[in-house]
Parts: structure tokens; sequence; C-alpha cells
């Protein structure tokens, strides 16, 4: 099932494992223009584990324009696990498309790594609250945890 919830912007389902590589191409054209706190040997041992560790263990959305997919998002249960828009289609809605679609599904919860600035303001125009902070997130990097 494939809706536009925002921006006209259509969000379905991901596929399957052969979408992973043009969702690895995603991650890498975010992370690299936003998460330039991480350094060159966690970004790539993250990527590394893309396929086979992180996207089979959450349920993962894509958003596509124009027949290419240009945004993904994952979640478990009512927490969005990843959500990354590729750096060309920034500012178009993607992220708020995606963002809306899981929320209606029951996601209220998020992690967000406070270095990333971007990310922390678009949570927190969309109504997420901070609610508590850790030291280290699960690779050894501090995050803020929002929800709303």
């Amino acid at each position: 099932m494939t809706t536009q919830p925002v921006s006209g912007v259509p969000v379905r389902r991901v596929r399957g494992p052969e979408e992973y590589p043009r969702l690895v191409a995603v991650w890498q054209s975010a992370v690299d223009a936003t998460h330039d706190f991480l350094a060159a040997e966690d970004r790539d041992a993250i990527e590394a584990r893309l396929a086979s560790d992180y996207f089979p263990h959450v349920e993962l959305y894509v958003a596509e324009r124009d027949g290419t997919v240009v945004g993904f998002a994952g979640r478990v249960e009512d927490r969005l696990e990843m959500l990354f828009v590729d750096d060309a289609e920034r500012g178009r809605g993607t992220g708020a498309a995606l963002l809306a679609y899981v929320v209606a599904l029951g996601v209220t919860a998020v992690d967000v790594n406070e270095q990333n600035s971007q990310a922390l303001a678009f949570y927190r125009r969309r109504r997420f609250d901070v609610v508590g902070r850790s030291a280290l997130d699960g690779d050894g990097r501090p995050y803020i945890r929002c929800s709303t």
C-alpha cells in the first residue's frame, strides 16, 4: 500500500532486501551531509552493518519521488529507529512525509544524536520533546531521546 500523507510524497513499505542497496546510498548521502560529528571509522562501521544487522530488524518504509527511493524510515513498535533523506531531497517534505506516516502507525519516540542539530530541530518542530539524555548511544556516542 502506498499513501501520500504529506507534500504529495508517496510512502510505502520496503519491498525487501533487493532495495537495501538504494537505502544504503540514501543513508550515505544523508550522513555525509548531516553527520560531520561521526569519525570516518564509525561511519564506515555503521554502513557495513546497515543491510545485515539494522535493516532486517525494523519495519522499513520508503519515500519515492518519480519512482526513485529518496528517503526511508525504520520503526520498531512505537519507536522510530532511523529516518534518512537523500541530501538532494532535503527540504522538500520527504522527511515530514515519512515521519507523518510512521506516527500514524503509532510511533511516539525517537532517539536523535545531540550533535545533529538539524535533526533535533526537525523533531522538535514536529512536537517531539526532549525527555531524557543518555551519555552514550549503543555505539558509544552521545544522543538525546526525544518523545511526544
